[in-house]
């Protein structure tokens, strides 16, 4: 079973567009946020400083609107990482009723940060997320 990282956030204003709802962006500008903050809080300064990672593709179904103000929770866990690329899961939900706004996948590929070339996931890095 993959490590779920977590945390909580109010819907500020300047996620809020024309219809008066969540921009439908700023959903995959918080998941990209959360992938970040979850490799961050597992791979050291070390690590980080050898390996970067890009993203593929995104996937992204868009289940409820989300209004300001309102508390939110992003979920992000790791499920596959094969080769040069990983798999990663994300749900936002809405904390008071535990209403799920957002599902989305992205695929990341592991670059070595100094030729930027793809180089295999390590065993230290996949255990990270295990």
């Amino acid at each position: 079973m993959p490590e779920i990282f977590s945390h909580r956030f109010k819907v500020p204003a300047s996620a809020i567009d024309a219809r008066e709802h969540v921009n439908n962006l700023t959903y995959l500008e918080w998941c990209l946020d959360a992938a970040e903050k979850h490799w961050i809080s597992k791979a050291n300064e070390d690590i980080r400083s050898k390996y970067i990672w890009y993203v593929l593709k995104h996937t992204i179904n868009y289940k409820a609107p989300s209004f300001l103000g309102e508390e939110l929770e992003i979920e992000t866990w790791v499920t596959s990482a094969k080769g040069v690329k990983s798999e990663r899961n994300y749900r936002i939900f809405r904390v008071k009723d535990d209403k799920t706004l957002i599902e989305a996948q992205t695929e990341w590929c592991l670059l070595d940060s100094k030729t930027q070339r793809p180089i295999r996931i390590t065993d230290e890095i996949r255990t990270l997320f295990a």
